[in-house]
């Protein structure tokens, strides 16, 4: 029994019912977007928030560029090119819709923000005359100086910016309250959304909510394979909070997920492996285009996608000759040939020529323009990096124009890590919608990380946003959907049954087995046998572990849901990897007894859902979206004609 007293309200066994017309769930970047899209169009919004509004979701503490603004007033490519861009170099595994959204919608958001109070320009002319900066606009690039499609911002403002918004618009948003599950009712073969339920993570009190569109804007899962009960709060690059429990809300209401099968050797995460991201030395992402040096000091050159040497640090940021544009960002590491973009020599090659681990970014030996953006901006801008690296490293005595800092891993990772360490990162599997961002559940919309093949900031403000105004049209012309007070029941006692069980086991064990059982039986080689035992263990613990789950509080509470919700998602994965029979190169999947890499007849999507607890496999081509800028404009007449243009006057 825990000495220390609970300092909130005890609200356990109380509940309140509220309806409104459009409830968003998650209140990141994509959530208030699509709340504040909602309200502009007169519909009564509910947000619902597991942490606090004002600074929660992976850019609540910032972000410090937003990719693919392919309107703004100084990019020189299309929407259509960057977007089939991005489908073509993750060889068709990717959202069409959703990039184009993004690329479309992108600067609009940005507009948006500005409007909000947030800074998307230098407007005290701090870095007036870089080579990145458009003198007339104070728009800010990064990546490719030529094509300008990328901006640097100053995202640490953004969420305050958003919370703002959502008030002054009216948006009721409940605050510390998780979402656990979606009210839905049945009619025939069709699932139809009808709100959902959460409770509050400080007092216990039970939330339901009747709504005629719902909008699911949660995060991607995490803590599946890469867990430290140690040190919970640095598990993975996304925050402690975003663990992917829209993913098992909409798996076990029937909802349709693909590219499930496909998960990446970790990247970042400080379960007793990595450093902090951005903490350390390296040249991708914020630190894009950073000297590096070996441990002689020696350069380590940039190489077009030629093999040439670059001789400045400019030609670091510029296309090759004969290159339209290349793509840099958070999903892109190093692109096919034709979006590959300047980069530092393969470590192979580095080592053969006589180079010296350790290696280091050396700022000192940049333009001083190019050195500040980089340190003083992306590196103070970027999440969870304002107070810990660039505050903290300045007050111990950090100099970028003299000190350098060190590189443990290769390229951006900050470590090395096992074949098993496994993360969904990069673009990892999610919902699938159709055009209008709805899911197969009618009147539940999907955006930003619970959307399959996403990322960044500038993709879940634009889908965000375009989820809140679909969802906002579909409950103006609909009649509310009936309350199920059983449903509601079921989830309540559902969620308050670990508080009275007898002494048993916490939530941490629970989160380690699953994580150990991940690594063990899916990890960077599958097969038949592996992933059955996967499941049977996973079974296990839903059987004997889960009914001895135990706490004592609605914080340990809210963290034993999200075990669950773990659980859950585990499940998914595991099921998903059943169904692929076959090796895939683009989703990093690989099967001892399906060696075959890539066949034509599996290029396409496999779809899970549940039904009747059983996982049900479908298949989608890859075209399934036709082409993206007809579509999007056959789908948007209204926003082109009517809204769109405020933007471009």
């Amino acid at each position: 029994m825990s000495l220390h007293k609970w300092p909130y309200a005890n609200e356990i066994g109380r509940e309140e019912h509220l309806e409104c017309d459009v409830l968003v769930l998650g209140g990141g970047l994509a959530g208030c977007y699509a709340a504040i899209a909602a309200a502009r169009k007169g519909q009564q919004v509910i947000l619902m928030e597991k942490g606090a509004t004002k600074r929660s979701g992976s850019a609540g503490s910032g972000f410090d560029h937003w990719e693919s603004a392919c309107t703004n007033p100084g990019s020189q490519v299309t929407p259509k090119e960057v977007a089939e861009a991005y489908i073509d170099e993750q060889d068709h595994y990717s959202n069409g819709i959703a990039h184009y959204i993004e690329c479309r919608e992108g600067w609009d958001r940005l507009l948006d923000m500005e409007s909000f109070g947030g800074k998307i320009r230098d407007t005290e002319d701090e870095f007036k005359g870089a080579e990145f900066r458009d003198d007339e606009t104070k728009l800010m690039y990064a990546y490719d100086y030529t094509n300008r499609y990328t901006l640097r911002i100053w995202g640490s403002g953004f969420k305050p910016a958003l919370y703002k918004e959502c008030q002054k618009l009216g948006v009721k948003v409940l605050d510390r309250t998780e979402a656990t599950s979606l009210l839905t009712k049945k009619e025939g073969d069709k699932i139809i959304g009808a709100g959902a339920c959460g409770m509050n993570v400080r007092t216990g009190k039970f939330y339901s909510v009747s709504a005629k569109a719902t909008i699911l804007a949660m995060s991607r899962p995490a803590r599946v394979w890469l867990f430290n009960a140690d040190l919970p709060g640095l598990c993975e690059f996304r925050p402690f909070n975003s663990i992917g429990s829209g993913h098992a809300m909409g798996y076990r209401a029937g909802m349709e997920f693909t590219m499930m099968e496909k998960s990446v050797r970790g990247e970042f995460s400080a379960a007793g492996r990595s450093y902090p991201p951005y903490s350390t030395g390296n040249n991708h992402n914020t630190w894009y285009g950073a000297t590096m040096v070996d441990a002689r000091g020696v350069e380590i050159p940039y190489l077009d996608r030629d093999g040439n040497e670059l001789k400045s640090v400019s030609e670091r940021f510029n296309p090759a000759k004969g290159q339209k544009f290349f793509l840099k960002g958070g999903v892109i590491d190093e692109a096919k040939y034709e979006y590959r973009g300047p980069e530092t020599m393969p470590f192979e090659e580095l080592a053969k020529r006589g180079y010296k681990l350790p290696f280091y970014a050396d700022l000192s030996k940049m333009p001083e323009m190019e050195r500040k953006v980089i340190w003083g901006m992306m590196v103070g801008e970027e999440g969870r990096t304002k107070i810990p690296v660039l505050k903290y490293y300045t007050e111990k005595g950090f100099d970028p124009e003299k000190h350098m800092l060190q590189s443990y891993g290769t390229g951006w990772q900050s470590a090395n890590f096992l074949g098993q360490e496994r993360q969904l990162f990069g673009a990892p599997g999610g919902v699938i919608t159709d055009w209008n961002l709805m899911t197969n559940i009618e009147g539940v919309y999907a955006a930003g990380d619970q959307l399959y093949a996403m990322d960044c900031g500038g993709a879940a403000s634009a889908t965000g946003y375009y989820a809140g105004r679909k969802a906002a049209v579909h409950a103006s012309e609909i009649a509310p959907v009936e309350y199920d007070r059983a449903q509601a029941e079921a989830e309540k006692e559902r969620l308050l049954a670990p508080l009275y069980t007898e002494e048993g086991y916490s939530w941490k064990e629970l989160n380690f087995a699953i994580s150990k059982c991940m690594q063990n039986y899916c990890a960077e080689v599958k097969c038949e046998e592996l992933l059955n035992e996967g499941l049977d263990l996973l079974n296990t613990y839903s059987e004997d572990i889960v009914p001895k789950l135990h706490c004592e509080n609605p914080h340990d509470l809210m963290r034993t849901h999200e075990v669950l919700d773990i659980l859950d998602v585990s499940k998914m994965i595991l099921e998903a990897c059943k169904m692929r029979k076959s090796s895939s190169a683009p989703l990093c999947f690989q099967r001892s007894d399906y060696p075959e890499m890539d066949p034509e007849e599996d290029k396409k999507f496999l779809t899970i859902r549940l039904e009747n607890g059983k996982a049900v496999r479908g298949e989608i081509p890859h075209d399934y979206y036709g082409d993206v800028e007809e579509m999007y404009e056959k789908y948007n007449r209204d926003y082109i004609e009517e809204e769109a243009p405020k933007y471009y006057e």
